[in-house]
């Protein structure tokens, strides 16, 4: 039987090496859309351990799991990479109203990660509306202190491309708090970073800089809805005032772990190219689009690549990392401990964009890497991915760029994801299953291609930016 099964394999290998391009990316796709696994996976890790945040007991439990169904696979080699996370807890949930003429309107919100408390008791006082930073400097101390700064710039509807909504206002979550705290505000609301109108607060990560403790104060974010419904009413009742309580705590970093598994490479060995998602998410939602989704289609790139009978000439690892939602620790670390190595990663992949249908990929590499891929588009023609342009990548495989080589990362149409991300409905009934397992082909498919005919100017040494 042993024998039989060599026997087998080789054939299919054979048979692999005989193929053209088209028929390997076909037998891909109708291995992923008949034989998935991805969907399997995410019904897991969304269903049966939900919200993964940084430093908890479900993200560990991800860990754990993700490791065991690796080790499934039968890879090469399967291990946990250490990483100190940081741990913060959102407590009980949050509440909030505002009151003007003696009528009292509750309002959903939930606090920022990264945030502290309120006082025990809840944070009342009136509120400032602006647009942006340069609002706060020109209205400056003498109107914001003692106020809440309530941060109102929605994603610009007009972009087709919502990543650049989002990233036009994003800086207010992000940095709202380290602003208004400049001008004496005593608390933040921003609202929340969502194309839709609906009554979901979305949470994402806030920073004080380098501020001391003794100047934080509480940030938190407001459901669009309610953005509106607040905005309404201060054009009506300048001197409203917002109560909000929110019980949130920061703890002091704990271990948590990359998971890591490998096909080690025929020809190249030493050469790696990487497929990676996120294993954190939010903890409002199970984060089955940001970054389930990621996670499981990446898994699911090696499986794809095994069952195809496809023997990759370089190393391919599915790195699933850690905490890239509130520190970007995996990564870092990821990065750290390649360099510390010394080993060259020719390619890497990151889905984090949700488990919508897929349109393509953006790349950040060079002109000549970027003409090879535009070579393989009519190869993807059949499967409707047409989005090839050149950009960026991934927070996580971000830290990993050379001069030389290759960084890309998936691109599913976002017109709905923006309505899911960090919220309360990023749960596993939105996700499709067909979209899902059409990502995990599409990425497979760009990973053999790249495997086969490699990436153009690759030194024998590489320099990591820090």
């Amino acid at each position: 039987m042993k024998q039989l099964t060599i026997i087998l394999t080789l054939l299919l290998f054979a048979n692999v090496n005989a193929q053209t391009d088209q028929d390997v990316l076909k037998t891909i796709y109708t291995q992923s859309l008949t034989n998935g696994k991805s969907y399997q996976w995410l019904d897991h890790l969304s269903n049966k351990i939900g919200g993964r945040l940084s430093g908890s007991e479900n993200a560990e439990k991800a860990v754990q799991y993700t490791k065991s169904e690796l080790e499934k696979l039968g890879l090469d080699k399967v291990w946990l990479q250490p990483v100190m996370v940081p741990k913060w807890v959102r407590g009980d949930k949050e509440v909030a109203h505002f009151i003007t003429n003696s009528s009292t309107v509750d309002v959903n919100i939930c606090a920022l990660g990264g945030s502290i408390a309120t006082p025990k008791n809840g944070l009342t006082a009136k509120v400032i509306e602006v647009q942006n930073f340069e609002e706060l400097s020109v209205l400056g101390e003498e109107k914001i202190k003692g106020k809440i700064v309530f941060y109102n710039r929605p994603m610009q509807a007009d972009l087709i491309q919502t990543f650049m909504a989002y990233g036009g206002c994003v800086n207010q979550r992000y940095a709202g708090a380290m602003e208004a705290i400049k001008y004496g505000a005593v608390g933040v609301i921003v609202r929340s970073m969502n194309l839709r109108q609906d009554d979901l607060p979305h949470t994402g990560s806030m920073s004080y800089g380098d501020l001391p403790n003794n100047q934080h104060i509480p940030s938190a974010a407001i459901s669009t809805n309610d953005a509106d419904k607040l905005s309404e009413a201060l054009k009506k009742d300048s001197n409203l005032k917002f109560y909000f309580k929110q019980n949130c705590q920061q703890f002091d970093d704990v271990l948590s772990y990359n998971v890591i598994g490998e096909i080690t490479g025929t020809e190249f060995p030493n050469q790696y190219m990487i497929v990676g998602g996120h294993l954190d998410s939010w903890d409002l939602g199970d984060g089955s689009h940001d970054d389930g989704a990621g996670v499981v289609q990446s898994m699911d790139v090696l499986r794809l690549l095994k069952e195809s009978g496809i023997k990759p000439k370089h190393s391919i690892r599915v790195v699933l990392f850690m905490n890239e939602e509130n520190g970007l620790r995996g990564g870092k670390k990821y990065s750290e401990e390649a360099k510390a190595n010394k080993e060259t990663h020719v390619f890497a992949l990151e889905s984090d964009a949700g488990g919508f249908t897929p349109r393509g990929f953006s790349f950040d590499c060079s002109d000549a890497n970027f003409e090879k891929v535009l070579s393989w588009k009519p190869l993807f023609k059949p499967y409707l991915i047409h989005y090839f342009e050149k950009g960026g990548s991934g927070a996580d495989v971000g830290p990993l760029k050379t001069t030389s080589n290759v960084l890309a990362g998936l691109r599913p149409d976002s017109q709905r994801y923006f309505d899911h991300h960090h919220a309360a409905n990023d749960t596993f009934d939105a996700v499709n299953k067909r979209e899902l397992e059409l990502g995990a082909a599409t990425m497979t498919s760009l990973i053999y291609l790249f495997d086969k005919y490699g990436v153009d100017n690759i030194p024998e040494v590489k320099e990591f930016k820090n």
